[in-house]
């Protein structure tokens, strides 16, 4: 007969048995839940830092510029008219083609004798030679003395170039120098223009006078009418054949390489613009911007309805092209431009993000981002454009700076960088 097992022996060291030990973890779960669940809740609703797109406070140039849109033209442009009455022949010419002063024939006109004058048109006619070789002598001697002016300002552009290489003047001096060489060189241009022209006008009316008197207009043939200036026909007024006036329209002759540009500005805007202003034209149909000068502000204005149906009043700004007719060759006359006007630029300035600013009262004020938080700071602002804000003072070189800062962004919060503004956002 077999002995009854015996008992088992409790664990050794007083430890807990297996079922013991389980149901005692089985009694904490519920309490490591719940905790673990608490902890998730006080992470899930502990305040995130607020993304916030940064902007850099740097040292750099800054300008104030103005734009508006314009036109270009022909700076110098002639209407050729008939200077007697007759029947003019067709005109074959196109705008566009080219012509000679003095050569290229660009009307006829068959007068058959109504060009004949009478006492009283005989001594108009008279008048009107002397009139205009005044005219001539006056366009000479203003062409001499634009000539001498010209050579004064290159000289002085000259010297002033040296001076400045030299470091004895500023660049704003050299700037002006060569202002003046420009305008000194565009004035010439313009009075050998003018002179041209008066020597066209006293050769047409020496030529109604001869035609005009029993002599020479009795067995006058056509009347031939030639450019008074070498460029290019602009326009053709009249084209086919017919009986014209006296002062009749016939072409327009200028050249194309000498243009202008007109720009309309706000008259609020024009206070601001000076002579000699830098301009940079934009989308003119090239790939790089043109660099032009203001010749003159217009000193009247005048009422323009915008699209808006907004009455405004606007005034033209006169530009002139600095760059060479090889970086614009096939900008003609009346094409339409761009401009940025500067009425302010400055080389070294201290420069926040335009978007990092914004006024509460008559303060400006800044976020500016310390120890991973937004810190509200009053600033000093200068002038400033769509980029940058010249800062006098309360921010230095290296501030980071929150860039349109939301409802969210408030004076301690914190803030995580999600992108670096470029270019002042």
């Amino acid at each position: 007969m077999n002995p009854p097992p015996s008992p088992p022996s409790p664990p050794a060291n007083g430890a807990a048995s297996p079922p013991a030990e389980r149901r005692r973890w089985t009694r904490r779960l519920p309490w490591l839940g719940g905790g673990l669940l608490l902890a998730l809740i006080v992470v899930g609703l502990w305040p995130q830092p607020e993304p916030v797109e940064v902007g850099l406070v740097t040292r750099g140039p800054i300008a104030l510029t103005v734009e508006e849109e314009g036109m270009t033209r022909v700076k110098n442009r002639y209407v050729i008219s008939s200077p007697v009455g007759g029947l003019l022949r067709r005109i074959d010419w196109k705008p566009g083609a080219e012509v000679v002063a003095g050569e290229t024939v660009v009307a006829v006109l068959d007068t058959r004798g109504a060009d004949l004058l009478d006492a009283r048109g005989q001594a108009q006619a008279e008048a009107q030679v002397q009139a205009a070789a005044a005219a001539r002598d006056l366009a000479g001697a203003q062409q001499e003395s634009a000539a001498a002016t010209a050579r004064l300002a290159r000289t002085e552009f000259e010297r002033m170039t040296r001076l400045f290489a030299a470091g004895s003047v500023s660049q704003q001096e050299l700037d002006a120098a060569a202002l003046r060489d420009t305008g000194a060189e565009q004035a010439t241009r313009a009075a050998g223009f003018a002179l041209q022209v008066a020597e066209f006008e006293l050769q047409q009316a020496r030529a109604v006078l001869l035609r005009g008197s029993a002599d020479g207009g009795a067995n006058a043939g056509p009347l031939i009418i030639t450019s008074p200036v070498s460029g290019r026909i602009l326009r053709v007024f009249q084209e086919s054949e017919r009986v014209v006036p006296a002062g009749h329209a016939l072409v327009e002759v200028g050249d194309p390489a000498d243009l202008e540009a007109r720009i309309e500005v706000l008259s609020r805007d024009a206070v601001g613009i000076r002579a000699g202003a830098r301009v940079e034209l934009v989308r003119w149909g090239g790939e790089q911007p043109l660099q032009g000068r203001v010749r003159l502000v217009e000193p009247s204005a005048f009422t323009k309805i915008s699209a808006l149906g907004v009455e405004e009043q606007r005034v033209n700004v006169i530009v002139d092209f600095i760059d060479p007719l090889e970086l614009r060759p096939t900008l003609g006359d009346a094409y339409r431009v761009e401009a940025r006007i500067v009425t302010w630029e400055s080389a070294d300035e201290l420069r926040a993000p335009a978007g990092a600013l914004f006024q509460r009262g008559s303060s400006w004020q800044t976020y500016v981002i310390a120890n991973g938080r937004a810190r509200l700071s009053p600033v000093d602002a200068g002038p400033g454009n769509a980029q940058f804000s010249v800062i006098r003072a309360g921010l230095q070189a290296g501030d980071r700076l929150v860039v349109y800062p939301g409802d969210k962004i408030t004076d301690g919060v914190r803030v995580r960088p999600i992108t670096v503004a470029a270019d002042g956002g």
